[in-house]
């Protein structure tokens, strides 16, 4: 928890009279003039580039009863998309679907030259990527080599030269004006999906079988696209609010009901932020500490009992996370303490690096130092025990692109790092570790030429007393949903403390009171603990948002605090 300045948004948008005003005002202020329609008639038409050849490609396939291999990425994006493509192939009449994930320590990010020679027989026809492959030049020539066609769906920023397979679908390449550029790896598949139907419909694929109906599979579509913070525009917002409603009906896959039941989620009360902070986690624990097959595995579970089963696994695999994350956040916060003491406050980057540290949770320390110091930090562990090459994971501010950054770096020092890719936010890369001391130094130099920008606090304003209700909570809800790029709304104002305590050893909880009067009302700020033991005044101004406590059978209304609101 940081003090921060606040801005209050002002838009002057004028929205219909019927809406509810406090939505009415968070929808202006974010632009808009009217409602949002999210009706499943309004999703953008498949028309990314490469979509010709990649849904013949796959329609072949399909009608020949060629085997098709799908390779996603260990991550949540890449689970869910290969999920979604494994059952809307089974379901359109594919007769032999398999698919492989990375393992994150033996063979790295991507469709790697080693992964494809480990394949055996039989092998497939037709190679698949999901979620990754863009910047994967080895593997998909050795792929070919192989004597495998390969389809690259992908949707991070491409390089100076793309892979040479038999076709690309990306959103982010150079020739393409897609209007929603933002799909992520699940999105992007979902798409070229969309186009194989329609292609396998011209052949009279489904004269003689049923043609599924691909809107099921958007649950997956929905976690795949918040877990991986993808800005919600417009388009990804209607993916979302679509596959949001189906899991509220119970119209989900077993294993992503069997992930958010194991988190203590209601179905019917789900909202995108379960997705992100509940669900994903869970899924995510798996690629970094294990192996992502089982959370694809879950994901693909037909049955409560096989779901259930390995939803426990996870929610096993994420406990034991948190655990080395917490140790690994100590760690690293007193490196940055040492760090700070010694050089400039104004330092433009950050890296911490420890050898007992793992590969798989250097990304979430990385972002919770990021949080804290608003500059960019790369955390860096060995790459497996004993290895002489570092894995790093890097976050950064909204004023700085990590992977222009990275970039600029490769530039300067050609070789210096080994790999890298990522987006504007997140990154990650390898290099040797003699070449630590070295790359931090470059990282100094390049970053003095990025220079970070205060990431402003925006408000939606202040809620009276009036407002502060269960029911305002609940129209801001379904008004969603929110996520990265399309802020959850965010109020402020000035309440007294009438009490505040520490509850699951990090988190503040406080009753505090409006300032113009008013019931008092629960608050909780998470991972701020420690302010409960700092000289706080008893009254403070306050960034916060609407949270519905559940609580056996009782509904009460919760702020969930954000800022501490510097005094100007």
């Amino acid at each position: 928890m940081r003090l921060v300045q606040v801005k209050r948004r002002q838009h002057s948008a004028a929205i219909p009279k019927d809406v509810h005003p406090v939505v009415a005002r968070v929808l202006a202020n974010r632009g808009l003039d009217q409602v949002p329609d999210y009706r499943l008639g309004k999703l953008l038409p498949p028309t990314l580039s490469g979509l010709e050849i990649a849904s013949e490609l796959l329609a072949t396939a399909i009608c020949q009863g060629q085997r098709i291999l799908v390779v996603g990425d260990f991550d949540a994006d890449g689970a869910t998309g290969v999920a979604l493509a494994v059952r809307a192939l089974r379901a359109m009449g594919a007769v032999s679907v398999d698919w492989r994930v990375p393992d994150r320590f033996r063979h790295g990010y991507g469709l790697s030259r080693q992964l494809v020679e480990e394949l055996s027989e039989p092998l497939p026809d037709l190679l698949v990527t999901v979620d990754q492959g863009i910047s994967s030049h080895a593997g998909v020539r050795a792929a070919r080599q192989r004597g495998f066609k390969v389809l690259v769906t992908d949707h991070h920023l491409p390089g100076e030269t793309l892979p040479e397979a038999d076709a690309i679908v990306n959103p982010n390449l150079p020739a393409d004006d897609f209007a929603s550029p933002h799909l992520a790896g699940v999105g992007v598949m979902f798409y070229t999906l969309m186009a194989v139907r329609a292609r396998l419909r011209e052949k009279g694929w489904f004269a003689k079988r049923r043609e599924p109906r691909l809107d099921q599979f958007l649950d997956l579509v929905a976690l795949g696209t918040v877990a991986d913070l993808v800005q919600l525009d417009g388009n990804n917002r209607l993916l979302v609010f679509q596959g949001l409603q189906r899991i509220r009906a119970g119209r989900c896959a077993p294993g992503l009901r069997a992930l958010l039941e194991v988190a203590g989620r209601r179905l019917q009360d789900v909202q995108s932020a379960d997705l992100g902070f509940a669900a994903a986690p869970r899924l995510n624990a798996a690629g970094r500490l294990d192996d992502m097959s089982i959370g694809i595995r879950c994901l693909l579970a037909d049955t409560e009992s096989q779901a259930s089963d390995l939803a426990s696994q996870l929610h096993q695999l994420n406990a034991e996370r948190q655990s080395i994350q917490a140790d690994m956040q100590e760690e690293a916060e007193a490196q940055i303490e040492n760090l700070l003491s010694t050089l400039d406050p104004e330092v433009p980057a950050v890296c911490v690096h420890d050898p007992d540290w793992h590969p798989g949770v250097v990304g979430l320390v990385a972002g919770r130092l990021m949080e804290r110091l608003q500059r960019p930090v790369i955390a860096f562990a060995p790459a497996e025990p004993d290895s002489t090459e570092l894995k790093g994971s890097a976050r950064s501010t909204a004023g700085v692109h990590m992977r222009d950054l990275l970039a600029s770096i490769d530039a300067a020092r050609p070789g210096l790092i080994s790999r890298f890719g990522g987006h504007a936010r997140a990154a990650g890369l390898s290099l040797e570790a003699a070449d630590y001391d070295a790359f931090v130094d470059q990282l100094g130099a390049e970053a003095a030429r990025f220079p970070c920008q205060s990431e402003r606090i925006d408000s939606d304003g202040p809620l009276a007393s009036s407002e502060l209700t269960v029911a305002t909570a609940e129209v801001l809800q379904a008004a969603g949903p929110w996520g990265q790029g399309w802020p959850e709304p965010l109020f402020d104002g000035r309440f007294r403390v009438l009490e505040r305590r520490v509850v699951g050893q990090a988190h503040l909880k406080m009753t505090v009171q409006p300032e113009d009067g008013g019931d008092p009302i629960d608050a909780i700020a998470f991972r701020a603990g420690d302010w409960c033991y700092r000289e706080l005044p008893d009254r403070l101004h306050l960034t916060y948002r609407l949270d519905i406590n559940r609580w056996r059978g009782s509904t009460r209304l919760q702020l969930n605090i954000q800022h501490f609101v510097e005094q100007s």
